[in-house]
């Protein structure tokens, strides 16, 4: 298995892994516009030119980012590409200086495997930059903020979060 960036010829094999995830209401499905322009954020892993998983770091403040989009071809699950797609992704964090790195996920006893806890409900940013977050139109950044507005779609999501 090897991992590498995602590129645009890529976005169709992402879309195929989210599928079967996003009709169980694991994931969220996006349009195919959204994987073209967050294409740079993904990393794949890849096998025999086979993408069997996927995931993607999005950086959301100075300090903070989102491990995004993580999906495992099912015949992939339990052997360790999911393990290798979150570290690689810290790797990424730590190199564009972020210093604590957020999920929203149903898998809590995999992150927790990872060192991420559950997120406490309030003071996870000062009030300062809680105002200017409020400012982004990015699902992501609602989620971690935890607001109204997108409970819909994550509805029995845990919210955790690693210093790293």
């Amino acid at each position: 298995m090897a991992l590498r960036p995602a590129r645009t010829s890529d976005v169709h094999a992402i879309k195929d892994l989210v599928a079967p995830l996003a009709q169980e209401r694991i994931l969220i499905s996006k349009e195919t516009v959204t994987y073209y322009e967050s294409i740079q954020e993904f990393i794949v892993a890849e096998v025999d030119g086979v993408i069997v998983g996927c995931g993607a770091l999005h950086v959301m403040w100075e300090d903070l980012a989102e491990i995004r989009t993580l999906a495992t071809a099912d015949a992939w699950r339990g052997r360790g590409v999911g393990h290798a797609l979150v570290e690689r992704l810290l790797e990424h964090a730590r190199r564009v200086g972020v210093h604590r790195v957020f999920c929203l996920t149903f898998e809590v006893d995999f992150f927790i495997r990872h060192q991420f806890e559950v997120m406490a409900d309030q003071g996870a940013v000062d009030p300062a930059v809680y105002m200017e977050l409020l400012r982004s139109a990015d699902e992501g950044i609602a989620e971690f903020l935890d607001l109204a507005r997108v409970k819909p779609n994550t509805l029995g999501n845990t919210r955790m979060i690693r210093t790293i």
